[in-house]
């Protein structure tokens, strides 16, 4: 059955290639960090509303969206797992650079980045592991494959949590050094995601020809109720204009290099996830940019409340 291809296709990685995108993940969160300074985080105690509205949105009601569209759709169990892990995994290392274009409180977004990035530590195993097993065919899934969460909070601690404190450090004591190397670095992390999806599809791409329209427009769809989910509840809590942008793109952008080397690493590249996270890597980019161009197009109406 086609359902048994792309859920039993593994996508593998021998041990040395997947060590070294581990290693390079990890320089690219250095480069993130590079522009987060401790000030940052001050923001959260000046004006915490936006802050806490950012992150309710990346760790709670994107997971929640998630689950609710899987319910509805009943996709492939190892596509709907692969929604659940690009849902658990933390902002995207271009939010920031969109938010900036897009017209949004770019200090907003670079404090939800540092924070949502310490707490997906731990937030990321806990939402894969609890809305994961909340449906049946994907909790087979993660039954059969036996996670141990200390494994992948770990590994997540050392891909997120040391380069974090090394680039902030570099910050704060190389502002100057640091600034020059973080230009690298963007380039850098955009160049290593498309060669990271390269390598996942080019020896499955018979597999991913057969189910691009597929998993296209669950995507698309998943990708879209993020950034309205964003945008809605940060209208909710009545925030301004420009937090409501930075919340939107925020929660629709998606660290989905780090989902991808989750799943070499704990699902031998299971192939509905892999497909699903390559994908949506591809397409948050796409989607971010067109939303940030329309932003950048329409001037702030000015502020409403906090």
């Amino acid at each position: 059955m086609a359902e048994d291809t792309l859920d039993s296709v593994q996508i593998n990685f021998d041990n040395e290639a997947l060590w070294l995108m581990n290693f390079v993940l990890a320089l690219v969160m250095f480069g993130i960090a590079l522009e987060i300074s401790f000030k940052d985080f001050k923001q959260l105690w000046i004006k915490p509303k936006p802050v806490l509205v950012g992150v309710a949105s990346q760790f709670l009601l994107l997971p929640l969206i998630t689950f609710l569209l899987v319910y509805f759709l009943r996709p492939y169990p190892s596509v709907a797992l692969g929604m659940f892990m690009v849902a658990a995994c933390p902002g995207g290392n271009i939010s920031n650079y969109i938010t900036h274009l897009g017209g949004g409180n770019t200090a907003l977004s670079v404090c939800l980045t540092a924070i949502a990035t310490i707490l997906a530590i731990i937030m990321t195993p806990f939402n894969l592991e609890f809305w994961g097993s909340l449906y049946e065919p994907t909790s087979t899934i993660l039954n059969s494959v036996a996670i141990e969460p200390m494994k992948m909070v770990k590994l997540v601690a050392l891909l997120l949590g040391i380069p974090l404190i090394l680039g902030m450090g570099m910050n704060r004591w190389k502002p100057i050094l640091a600034l020059r190397l973080a230009k690298f670095f963007k380039v850098f992390s955009l160049v290593f995601f498309i060669l990271l999806v390269v390598l996942a599809l080019m020896n499955n791409i018979s597999i991913f020809l057969d189910y691009v329209l597929y998993i296209f427009w669950i995507v698309l769809l998943h990708n879209l109720l993020a950034f309205l989910g964003g945008y809605g509840i940060a209208k909710v809590f009545h925030l301004d204009y420009q937090n409501i942008r930075s919340i939107t793109i925020e929660t629709g952008i998606q660290n989905s290099g780090l989902g991808l080397l989750l799943i070499f690493t704990f699902f031998d590249g299971l192939g509905g996830m892999a497909i699903l996270a390559a994908f949506w890597g591809i397409w948050h980019m796409v989607s971010g940019l067109i939303l940030a161009s329309y932003w950048n197009a329409k001037p702030i109406k000015g502020k409403t409340l906090a």
